[in-house]
Order: structure tokens, then C-alpha cells, then sequence
């Protein structure tokens, strides 16, 4: 006769918890954890979910007070660990959460599922190095898990490792030739490499899977060795979509992305008064209405993104949002509308810049200021081109001329770092453009 396994006394209580806090129901979420605490009250797994419930009310230290609680009742327990360090990952605790994590993997190194959460951190925290360790330790266990093998190629090659990424790419798509993320992948990877002609047969597979695809349109141009007028929209929003919930982290700690703060100081020198209307195009998570604060005005935020403006949001100094690309939001805007645009870092997705600054000129009020980046261009080379990485470079000569055709009196440039990849700086320039007082 063998032994019953011992009755978990609050498992339903637990599991109807974590569903109500899921759909934000976290009044009967509190009361069930309470009906479960008068039968365990020092079972970790309640504070873990008090954890969860305290952040989705957006009380932050409650939450993470609730995980250290778990964790002081079961030291070892590694799921209540697991959970610890993705929060402190989702709210930029990186050194928190990578210590959690390693506690986790030292706990648990043979289980795959453990491993791919210490992965999602990795990511979450930008530490490719890391999530290529922990991928590859986790497909020795599971060797055939295609989404797992993608995700090594995406960062071996975010480290530049494109030969070792590709070699992962190209079993997957011999194994399934209909894979079209294996595919686009393999394109992407191609294009970084600087080998972009190479793409050929796999754009020409993807457009005949789905042949209005305009990303696949777009790198199948670039394959046949065109340069198109702009990134199409759809691959930058599915971009920063993506990575919205750990843009800043990135841009400011990882890349050292100093502009925002920089535009806004030169923006309080421009109007020191604070009395302006502003148009941030391409404004992101918001890092520039957070350093610039409230102003005597409106800020008007545009971005494709969603999930960008998700965050941008939270800064509370944006009047209003508009998700759509900034070609369409300059065009459809009435003239003489805002004392200040600003474009940083978002006019590296268009090749053609001459619309782009007269509908510019057109919106500004007189005596307005637009003020957006480039990243330096080949100057023995065309005046726009088109980088290995998917972003267009342009000369600081035909911007400037560019600039004074759309009607500025006044062009001012100033030569920048933007941000650092892989480990060196990104050259660039910042241009600011007046429109004249009479105009």
C-alpha cells in the first residue's frame, strides 16, 4: 500500500490568488491570501503573491518588502527567488536582480525552466553575456527547443558574434523553411554583417510567404542593393515595442544616452522662463519631458510605440500622446503651432530629411527652434546611407543645406557622442534650426 503525497492546504487559495491578481482583481486577491494565511501563516508562498499583488497597485516597496519576507521564510526555495528577481529586473534593480538570479541558477542548474527565467532577466537587464551563457547551458538540457535556439542567434549576434549566429540560424531554417523568424533573423544578421546581398534568397522566401509585408519589402530593397527613403514603421514600432519596459536602463546605463538631459538644458537656456509649446517627436519612454519637467506650455509627445508612450506617460509632464510616425505627425499638424520641436535620436530611421524640415519649418511658430540628431556620415561617401545596423547616417554639410532650404535663417551644429555600442562611441551631430521672427 504506498503512501498518499501530503495535501497542500492552501493550493487552491494560492492558485486562485495569482488568477485575480492576473486580471487585477487584487480586492479578492487580498482577501483570498488572507483566507490562506489564517491556515499557513508562514508559508513563503503567500508573501511571494503579496509580492505580486503589492506591485500591480503600484506599491513598490510593499512588493518588494512581501518578496524579501518569502525569502527570509524559505532562503532556498527557488521558484519565491525566481519571482524576487524578475521584479527587482522590472523595475531596473539590476544588481539586485542579477544576484537573485545566480542564487536561483546555484539552487537550481539542471532546471530548464528556472534557467530560462534567469535568461528573461539577463535580457531584462541587458546582460547579453549572460543570457548566451545560461541559452546555452539550458539547450544542452533541451536541445531541440527552437525558440530558445533563435533567441542564442538574436544574441550572439547583438555581440557581434554574426558567424556563430548565423551557423544557429541556418539548422533552423533547413529544419523548417516556413520559419519566418529564423528568416528575418538570418536577414537581420546578414545586414549587420555587411553582407546584406547575401539576403537574397531568404527576402525573396519571405515575400513569398507574405508579399505585403512592408518589412519584407524593406529588406528585400536592401538586398537588391537599394537604399529606401525610410525604415518602415512597422519594423521600428515592433522594435520599441519590444523593448519599451527596459529602454531607459538600457539608454541611459548601457549605452550612455546623455541627450535628453542635454536638450533640455539647452532648451531651459533657449526659454528660461519655461513658457514654451513643445513637440517631442520620437519622445520614447519620455527621458526628455522627465529631465526637462513641467514647463509653462505643453509638451506634446509622438511616438509609434504604445508601449513607448506606456512609459512616458508615467513621467506625468506630457499634455497628450500621439502614437503615429512623425512623417504623418508633422504633415497633418497646423503651421505655426509649437516655439520648439525636438527629434533626438529618431531621425536616424529617415534616409530623406528634406520634407522632414519643412514640414518642421511649417509647424514652428516665428522665432521657433527645431532641434534634432544624425549620426555622422561618410563625408566621401552620399550624403545619406544607409548602416550596417539598419540606421542612416548623414552628412553634416547636406543637413545644414537641407536645413537652410527648408527656410531657417539660423543653423547651429554641434558634434556629439549620441551613445556608446559595443563598447565605442557613436559619433554625431545636434543640430539646432530658428525660424526667423518675421517668418
Amino acid at each position: 500500500m504506498s503512501a498518499k503525497a501530503p495535501v497542500d492546504p492552501i493550493r487552491k487559495f494560492l492558485e486562485t490568488a495569482r488568477h485575480q491578481i492576473s486580471v487585477g482583481n487584487l480586492t479578492g486577491a487580498a482577501q483570498t491570501l488572507n483566507d490562506a494565511r489564517h491556515r499557513a501563516p508562514r508559508d513563503p508562498r503567500l508573501f511571494m503573491l503579496a509580492g505580486l499583488m503589492a506591485e500591480k497597485s503600484g506599491n513598490l516597496q510593499g512588493a518588494f518588502d512581501a518578496m524579501r519576507r518569502s525569502e527570509t521564510l524559505a532562503p532556498d526555495w527557488a521558484p519565491g527567488l525566481l519571482e524576487q528577481a524578475l521584479l527587482f529586473a522590472r523595475h531596473n534593480r539590476e544588481h539586485e536582480a542579477m544576484s537573485a538570479a545566480e542564487k536561483v541558477i546555484a539552487l537550481e542548474p539542471n532546471n530548464a525552466r528556472v534557467i530560462a527565467g534567469v535568461i528573461d532577466i539577463a535580457h531584462r537587464v541587458g546582460n547579453t553575456d549572460m543570457a548566451i551563457r545560461h541559452l546555452r547551458r539550458v539547450l544542452e538540457l533541451t536541445p531541440e527547443d527552437r525558440v530558445l535556439r533563435r533567441y542564442l542567434a538574436v544574441d550572439l549576434g547583438a555581440v557581434r558574434q554574426y558567424d556563430e549566429a548565423l551557423a544557429v540560424f541556418g539548422p533552423l531554417i533547413d529544419e523548417q523553411p516556413d520559419d519566418h523568424l529564423a528568416r528575418i533573423g538570418r536577414v537581420q544578421m546578414l545586414q549587420a554583417r555587411g553582407t546584406m546581398q547575401e539576403a537574397l534568397p531568404d527576402t525573396t522566401a519571405l515575400l513569398a510567404l507574405q508579399p505585403e509585408d512592408k518589412i519584407y519589402q524593406y529588406y528585400h530593397q536592401l538586398a537588391q542593393g537599394e537604399v529606401p527613403a525610410h525604415v518602415p514603421v512597422e519594423l521600428t514600432t515592433h522594435m520599441f515595442d519590444d523593448m519599451a519596459s527596459v529602454y531607459d536602463m538600457h539608454m541611459v546605463r548601457h549605452l550612455a544616452y546623455q541627450l535628453p538631459k542635454q536638450v533640455a538644458d539647452q532648451l531651459l537656456q533657449i526659454y528660461p522662463n519655461r513658457s514654451f509649446n513643445l513637440l517631442d517627436l520620437g519622445c520614447g519612454t519620455g527621458l526628455l519631458g522627465a529631465s526637462l519637467g513641467a514647463i509653462d506650455g505643453y509638451i506634446m509627445g509622438v511616438d509609434m510605440s504604445s508601449k513607448m508612450l506606456e512609459q512616458a506617460a508615467k513621467h506625468k509632464v506630457y499634455y497628450k500622446f500621439h502614437q503615429v510616425n512623425l512623417l504623418e505627425a508633422l504633415a497633418a499638424t497646423p503651421a505655426n503651432t509649437f516655439e520648439a520641436i525636438t527629434a533626438l535620436d529618431v531621425l536616424i530611421y529617415v534616409g530623406d530629411l528634406q520634407q522632414t524640415l519643412a514640414d518642421a519649418y511649417r509647424v514652428l511658430a516665428p522665432g521657433g527652434v527645431l532641434i534634432f540628431s544624425c549620426e555622422h556620415g561618410d563625408v566621401t561617401g552620399p550624403d545619406t546611407q544607409l548602416h550596417a545596423f539598419g540606421r542612416y547616417t548623414h552628412t553634416l554639410s547636406s543637413t545644414v543645406r537641407l536645413a537652410k532650404a527648408a527656410g531657417f535663417d539660423r543653423v547651429d551644429t554641434r558634434d556629439v557622442e549620441l551613445r556608446m555600442e559595443a563598447g565605442q562611441a557613436v559619433d554625431g551631430f545636434v543640430v539646432t534650426a530658428y525660424k526667423p521672427q518675421e517668418a
